[in-house]
């Protein structure tokens, strides 16, 4: 047998990608501890927390208007299931935190939607989970927004998409009603 052959089997890795935007970011720098376009490893057991104490958080904000810990987020399995999820819970007595528009108070937390946007003061994270096998540890990759991720980008559609492809919102907004039709009319 080749070495090829004895190497271990690689599993893929859970990566959350997250994009970040604020309006002053140019002038105040905010992020400059943040490592963009590096992938960064960490453990499964350990929260990943976000805001301005370095002590305590590994993704530091560098803004007095950010609280020592903003939010967490936590990797986990649900019980019988093989796939992995994160849960996003803020940490911050005086700041919400939206995630696409579900606002958090203080300790509330939600599980974290494959991709969506998390908002808090001036601050917008577009986040995308890309799935993986691996249960030891999960990785971040960081991104820097040029333009508001909430103008930038278009979320996926909560609302079912019909067979025929148009949306029955349509007719709702034009004050009529969805009908049922026989295809082969």
């Amino acid at each position: 047998m080749t070495s090829f052959e004895e190497a271990e089997t690689e599993e893929t890795v859970t990566c959350l990608h997250m994009t970040f935007y604020h309006p002053c970011q140019e002038k105040k720098m905010m992020f400059r501890c943040l490592n963009f376009g590096k992938r960064e490893q960490v453990r499964a057991d350990e929260m990943a927390k976000f805001g301005r104490d370095s002590n305590i958080c590994h993704y530091n904000l560098m803004d007095t208007r950010v609280s020592r810990i903003q939010f967490a987020l936590q990797f986990y399995r649900k019980l019988n299931s093989s796939e992995h999820f994160f849960e996003i819970k803020n940490l911050s007595k005086r700041t919400k935190l939206t995630v696409n528009q579900t606002e958090l108070g203080y300790l509330n937390k939600i599980d974290l939607p494959w991709k969506c946007i998390i908002c808090f003061g001036d601050y917008q994270i577009l986040a995308e989970v890309q799935e993986g096998e691996s249960m030891d540890y999960f990785e971040t990759h960081l991104h820097l927004a040029e333009a508001p991720v909430l103008q930038e980008r278009s979320l996926p559609s909560l609302q079912p998409v019909p067979e025929n492809g148009i949306s029955s919102s349509i007719f709702l907004s034009e004050g009529k009603s969805p009908t049922e039709i026989d295809e082969n009319e």
